[in-house]
C-alpha cells in the first residue's frame, strides 16, 4: 500500500570489523538517522536539515539524496519527496554515517512507494549514495544497516551477501573520540598493492573471525581481529593507538580495531558489563590525552533499517 509520509531508522554500523576490510560488518542498536519522507507534490527531492550536523542540502551531493535518486531513477518515477533529517550520526565517525542515511533514504522511499522492492533487492540503490562518501560502492556499512545482524560479502561482483551467525552475549562497546576521519581521504592511504605475506595473514584472520563467531570460539575471535592491510595506515591521527587497544585488552576486550576508517574505535566483548567496562577506559585514554569522546554500548542489532 502506497503512503504520502513515513518516518524511517538507520542505525550505526561498524565495519571491517578487523580483519574483515570492506567484507564485514555488524549493526548497532544505537546511534542512528532518523528521517521523514514525504510526498511533495513537485518534480524534485527537497532536502530539509533538522538535526543540526550542517548536512549539505544540494540533492547531487548529499548521500542519502543520491540513494534515493538511484531508485527513483531505476523505477522511472519523476515524482518529488521531502526528506527530513531529524535525527543525525556525526559524519566523519566512523559507525556508518553515510550508511545510515543512505539505507534510510532506500528504505522510506521504497516504503512510501508501496515497496516495490525485496529489502535485499535495495542495497545497490543504497551504494550509490556511499560511493559519493568514500569513492567506492562498498557494502560493509550497507548490508548491516539495511538488513541487521553481522553481514559477510562474500563477492561485489555478483553482489553475494551471506548473514553470519554470532554469540548471544556479544556485545560491543564503541568509543568516538572528538575527531574527524573522511572516509574518502582514508582510503588514499592504503596502498594498492599488498604482499602475499600480508594478505595470507589478512584471510587467516578473517577466516578465524568468522568461524570464531560461528562457533562461540571466544579464544579465537579474539586472535583474529587484527587487520594488517587496512589498520596500520590509518591509525596516525588518534593517540597512542597501540597502548588504547592494549588497555582495552587488559580491561577484557577480546578485540578491539578502528571502526570503518575511524577515528571510532571497537571492542568486542563478552556480556554487557564487560562492554561497559571497556567502554570507560577507552574513553578515559581519550580524556588523558584532552581529546573528548563519546561512549556507546550496544548489542549487534537484529533489526537493520525500519519503518517508525
Amino acid at each position: 500500500m502506497k503512503k504520502d509520509e513515513v518516518r524511517v531508522y538507520g542505525p550505526a554500523t561498524v565495519s571491517n570489523v578487523g580483519p574483515g576490510f570492506d567484507l564485514l560488518g555488524f549493526a548497532l542498536e544505537e546511534p542512528g538517522d532518523e528521517m521523514i519522507i514525504r510526498r511533495n507534490g513537485s518534480r524534485s527531492l527537497r532536502l530539509v536539515d533538522e538535526s543540526g550536523c550542517s548536512l549539505p542540502l544540494d540533492p547531487g551531493i548529499n548521500v542519502a539524496a543520491i540513494a534515493a535518486t538511484a531508485i527513483l531513477s531505476e523505477l522511472g518515477i519523476r515524482e518529488g519527496f521531502d526528506m527530513i533529517f531529524t535525527r543525525k550520526i556525526t559524519p566523519g565517525s566512523g559507525v556508518g554515517s553515510s550508511a545510515a542515511s543512505c539505507v534510510a533514504a532506500v528504505v522510506g522511499i521504497n516504503e512510501v512507494l508501496g515497496n516495490p522492492f525485496e529489502t535485499e533487492a535495495l542495497i545497490p540503490y543504497a551504494m550509490e549514495g556511499e560511493k559519493m562518501a568514500s569513492g567506492a560502492t562498498h557494502a560493509d556499512n550497507i548490508a548491516p544497516a539495511l538488513l541487521g545482524g553481522m553481514t559477510l560479502i562474500r563477492s561485489y561482483d555478483p553482489l553475494d551477501i551471506k548473514h553470519i551467525p554470532y554469540p548471544s552475549d556479544l556485545w560491543c562497546a564503541i568509543v568516538h573520540p572528538a575527531l574527524e576521519i573522511r572516509t574518502l581521504e582514508s582510503r588514499k592511504q592504503i596502498p594498492r598493492q599488498v604482499t602475499l605475506k600480508h594478505a595470507l595473514q589478512q584471510c587467516g584472520n578473517l577466516a578465524g573471525l568468522v568461524a570464531g563467531l560461528a562457533t562461540a570460539d571466544y579464544s579465537l575471535i579474539s586472535r583474529s581481529i587484527c587487520d594488517v592491510l587496512a589498520e596500520p595506515y590509518r591509525t596516525h591521527q588518534l593517540p597512542d593507538y597501540q597502548l588504547l587497544k592494549e588497555a582495552a585488552l587488559n580491561s577484557g576486550s577480546l578485540g578491539t580495531g578502528l571502526s570503518g576508517s575511524g577515528p571510532a574505535v571497537f571492542s568486542l566483548c563478552r556480556g554487557e558489563e564487560m562492554a561497559k567496562m571497556v567502554g570507560k577506559v577507552m574513553k578515559k585514554h581519550f580524556t588523558d590525552r584532552e581529546t573528548g569522546a563519546v561512549v556507546y554500548v550496544s548489542r549487534i542489532s537484529q533489526a537493520g533499517c525500519r519503518i517508525l
